[in-house]
């Protein structure tokens, strides 16, 4: 049976929240036939329409569901592309740069009319770049005894250097092997709340110590590592030509004229001018004039990390909004993470965005898909504790827990990275229902939680966040005795996989010893989840029973065919072929009772790669093989459904260790390896370097 896939049934928005005004589109003394960046819903009803949506190297954000993605237009040719491809859309936004005005105008006069909003901070408006340094300061004034300030090594490619501010009892003593939780904002220019929350956070923490008992205990217990802002080029970019969007009225009051242009407000990327090159400070603000949107130029920091980069969901054009860049952490933005965390034993992250109110955990690819060495990516190893911690933070802001591939396919991104090379849980939050950068009342509410979650939000979500960090079944620890004073060393070196190679990543962080000869340090977990065990079945050779169907379906059009398991198998191969480089992928559904269909299986491979599914222990029933054409042209395949016998095996399975060294004046005086699992405390009593040390 071949058939038209149904489009998608647009879901109700948000009305766009306006002063009574009427605009007009163009700004003054420009050209009234110029485009208008919009916001639009673009309708993905298969897996497929995602796929090629995801290739057109357009502006994607993180707004999407099982029916549709949300994209950004900057230009005609970026509607044009949507067109050629076949795709259908719908207009939200259609003027993203009224929309702008509009926002401003709003954010305004809430201002004028409040003296301090309900945030920690009593901010009542969105922050500049400037600001996030100086309350970062401030942070540090009034109580220099819980926070202490950080500059990050490397300066942006415009010579800025990334702030941030460490939280925590007794912050200035030596590292004394106190968990730590990390959370960040602004990896994306344009998503000025992901830097709001982030700071409102550290108010939070800094402003309620010693007086909320549970906010107390939680810093006595670690250390809080907070960056509000990322990338500092493009975020300054972003937010200063956002702010000089403006409204004119008339002098009837009855129409307003738009004063300014797109410019870099809807930025995404950083201020990487040319691929590869850094150019004198300052080349940001003359390059944005030639990019529309600040979209053309510049790296995608949330592609540029190092585990799995260069995989699905990251460009590799330069002009793409998720170029990945010239190689892993190529960039100075990721470089700093990169270095923070591999310092630290962070034993859970978030890394903030807008907008889709979303928690996302790793893997950022379907686990069908084929990754680097051959095998399957799979599921997290952590996926129970993962998928758990997410229910338990979306419980609190009413946001939905998914993995990243649920959104759509991304390697490269900050918890992908973290977590497999470090073993510390990481999400993604996106912040909003539909907007990068909505009425500041509205980043209020989803800090402190609206509606039926007031009281909680995100604020609340964090807080959950850092109890896990603090959870020693969530990490591991290494305790035991060694000299008063020694500095103890925890060092692991290793490759981490990219999505053709490899990179070298290195762990080195460090405790003192207290006074008492006693240390107790929580860590991260020896074996990384990257190289953790998999299970796969090996399958006989002669299938219990096979079919195999031919055909052809024509471009973004989808053909099924069925199958019928009627009898107890260990697996339910299907495999689609076919002869030329084009792009088709496989969905499997089981029928139910009542004539619907529930998904059970898909692949949805590059182009040319050919699409397999396999389910274990497959229920008896009828199912529906759906081969879904995403090409420009019409192939033949064949279709091979099997049924099999099979045998459990393992791959991978490594087992790694920390390398414990303990350090007098620069000094190693022992030197020890420790295995721990998570969950897991180990004693690592540090003998010969007691009897070492008074001669040393």
């Amino acid at each position: 049976m071949i058939r038209r896939s149904s489009r998608f049934q647009r879901m109700s928005v948000l009305a766009v929240a306006a002063a009574a005004v009427a605009f007009t589109v163009a700004p003054a003394g420009a050209d009234n036939t110029a485009f208008p960046v919009q916001l639009v819903t673009v309708d993905t009803p298969t897996r497929a329409h995602k796929t090629l949506l995801t290739r057109l190297g357009l502006d994607l954000t993180e707004h999407a569901g099982h029916n549709y993605v949300e994209v950004v237009l900057h230009t005609a040719a970026d509607a044009d592309a949507l067109r050629r491809a076949g795709l259908t859309w719908q207009v939200r936004i259609p003027d993203m740069v009224a929309r702008e005005a509009q926002v401003n105008a709003a954010n305004k006069a809430y201002a004028d009319v409040t003296a301090v909003s309900p945030l920690p901070s009593g901010r009542d408006n969105y922050r500049t770049l400037a600001d996030y340094n100086s309350d970062m300061t401030t942070l540090v004034t009034m109580r220099p005894d819980l926070v202490k300030p950080f500059d990050l090594p490397h300066k942006s490619l415009d010579g800025n250097t990334v702030r941030g501010v460490e939280i925590g009892r007794d912050v200035r003593a030596p590292e004394d092997g106190r968990p730590v939780f990390a959370i960040m904002g602004v990896h994306h220019a344009r998503e000025w709340p992901s830097g709001e929350h982030t700071i409102e956070f550290a108010y939070d923490l800094v402003k309620n110590y010693g007086r909320d008992a549970r906010i107390t205990a939680l810093l006595d217990k670690a250390r809080v590592l907070v960056v509000p802002v990322v990338n500092v080029d493009g975020f300054d970019r972003s937010r200063t030509d956002g702010a000089l969007i403006d409204l004119r009225e008339t002098d009837d009051g009855g129409t307003a004229t738009i004063l300014g242009t797109p410019g870099n407000a809807y930025k995404r990327k950083n201020c990487r001018v040319i691929d590869g090159v850094d150019t004198p400070d300052g080349t940001c603000a003359l390059a944005g004039a030639t990019s529309p949107g600040g979209f053309g130029i510049g790296v995608d920091p949330n592609r540029n990390y190092g585990g799995f980069w260069g995989g699905p969901g990251a460009s590799d054009l330069f002009a793409d909004p998720t170029y990945r860049g010239a190689g892993p952490f190529s960039e100075p933005e990721t470089q700093n993470i990169r270095e923070l965390v591999s310092g630290r034993h962070v034993t859970t992250l978030i890394t903030n965005h807008t907008f889709s109110n979303l928690v996302l955990r790793p893997n950022g690819v379907h686990p069908d898909t084929i990754g680097p060495g051959g095998l399957p990516v799979g599921d997290a190893p952590d996926e129970a504790a993962l998928k758990a911690l997410g229910a338990n933070m979306t419980a609190q802001n009413g946001y939905k827990n998914q993995h990243g591939w649920e959104l759509y396919d991304t390697t490269g991104t900050t918890e992908d990275w973290s977590y497999n090379a470090t073993g510390g849980f990481g999400y993604t939050f996106e912040i909003g229902p539909d907007e990068f950068h909505p009425p500041f009342p509205k980043v209020i509410d989803e800090y402190l939680g609206a509606g039926a979650y007031a009281g909680k939000g995100n604020r609340e979500a964090y807080l959950v966040a850092l109890g896990n960090a603090v959870d020693t079944a969530t990490h591991s620890v290494i305790a035991g005795k060694a000299p008063a004073g020694a500095l103890l060393r925890l060092r692991k070196e290793f490759a981490s996989p990219t999505w053709s190679g490899h990179i070298t990543d290195r762990l080195n962080t460090s405790m003192v010893v207290g006074p008492d000869g006693r240390y107790t340090w929580h860590v991260n977990p020896s074996t990384r989840p990257v190289v953790q065990a998999k299970q796969y079945r090996l399958l006989d050779t002669t299938p219990l029973k096979q079919e195999v169907f031919t055909g052809t379906t024509l471009p973004l059009m989808e053909t099924d065919k069925t199958f019928v398991v009627d009898r107890a198998a260990d697996a339910f191969e299907v495999k689609l072929d076919w002869p030329t480089p084009d792009d088709l992928d496989l969905y499997v559904y089981l029928r139910n009772a009542d004539g619907s269909l529930t998904e059970v299986g898909k692949s949805v491979a590059f182009v040319g790669v050919k699409d397999r599914v396999l389910l274990t222990n497959p229920v008896q029933g009828t199912y529906v093989l759906r081969v879904v054409n995403a090409s420009s042209i019409a192939p033949s395949w064949t279709l091979t459904a099997s049924l099999f016998d099979g045998q459990e095996h393992t791959a991978g399975g490594l087992i790694e260790n920390w390398t414990l060294t303990c350090e007098k004046n620069g000094k190693v005086l022992e030197t020890v390896p420790v295995i721990v699992d998570r969950g897991q405390q180990v004693k690592a009593d540090l003998k010969a370097c007691q009897s070492k040390w008074a001669t040393s």
